[in-house]
């Protein structure tokens, strides 16, 4: 487990289950002012009428958020059908309407077209930048905003439940998925209207809600039980990485951006290795380093102080 030391510092994960309504920067300030940690962040943004997986980055942990940041997510989410609303969930303003009504068998028929890799405008009103200005900003101020189609991958989308004027789904997914534009398109391909009237994400790569906590929950922590038996240790989003046992001499020499000789380490390779390959070096449970094997040695590309 990782430690937290001198009061204010944390060095791990912590996985939040967002609230309804809350922005993730939002989460990040509650998060940072609960536990009055140093360094805090956030792996993937989650909209504000989102709620589910939120990982949580604190101290050391936030050098390693770019190893999770193209995790698959899976989400659960409700289209509901008839109306297309103008940011594609529950929010907008309704901009057309249908009477039509997909039978299941109509949905179960469609889905097909959406597994795979395949290509999708994101929502008007969505955080991309366009000309150095995020499109919800452009959108609100009345201008016409126009979404370039970028390739995004689904690995799998079940349909859950269906009723006459809803139905609820699970999709895995790459990042840069948006469920709104999913719901939207399809809708569109049932040919009917659709938004997003539900959305929760129930997994960020090997993090998922079994071991998510609260706000609520998180403040009730910080007043009257170790905050340390929640947070997660920092190699927990580096487990695709290959682990190299290194020794206190070699750890202390990684801290200090010394080079090792491959030579030196020949009896801790296990398995083959290949020039550019990501290791993270080990003093027994303690992450010293990540680093990169670079002609012939291994260079520190990131280290951590814990």
């Amino acid at each position: 487990m990782a430690r937290k030391r001198k009061g204010n510092k944390v060095d791990g994960w912590l996985v939040i289950d967002k609230p309804y309504g809350m922005g993730s920067t939002k989460v990040v300030g509650k998060c940072r002012y609960l536990t009055k940690a140093q360094k805090v962040g956030h792996a993937g943004t989650l909209d504000p009428l989102a709620t589910g997986v939120l990982p949580i980055a604190f101290g050391e942990a936030t050098k390693t958020i770019p190893f999770i940041m193209g995790a698959e997510k899976t989400y659960e989410f409700t289209v509901k059908w008839g109306e297309a609303r103008t940011t594609d969930d529950v929010e907008g303003e309704v901009i057309d309407r249908s009477d039509v009504r997909p039978t299941e068998q109509e949905i179960s028929n469609a889905i097909p077209a959406f597994l795979g890799k395949i290509k999708q405008a994101p929502p008007a009103f969505s955080a991309i930048k366009i000309d150095g200005k995020r499109a919800y900003d452009l959108a609100r101020a009345g201008e016409e905003v126009e979404m370039k189609e970028r390739e995004v991958e689904i690995f799998d989308l079940k349909l859950l439940n269906a009723m006459q004027d809803e139905a609820t789904f699970e999709m895995t997914c790459s990042k840069g998925t948006y469920v709104r534009s999913l719901g939207r398109d399809l809708a569109l391909k049932l040919g009917t209207f659709g938004h997003i009237s539900h959305l929760r994400r129930t997994k960020v790569g090997s993090f998922d809600l079994s071991v998510s906590i609260s706000l609520v929950k998180l403040e009730e922590l910080v007043h009257s039980a170790p905050l340390e038996e929640w947070i997660l240790n920092v190699v927990t989003v580096l487990d695709d990485i290959l682990a190299l046992a290194v020794t206190k001499e070699q750890a202390n020499y990684l801290k200090n951006g010394g080079f090792i000789p491959l030579k030196d380490l020949e009896k801790c390779f296990t398995s083959s290795r290949s020039q550019g390959q990501m290791l993270k070096a080990m003093k027994g449970d303690t992450l010293i380093a990540l680093c990169e094997i670079n002609d012939e040695y291994l260079k520190p590309v990131r280290v951590f102080n814990l």
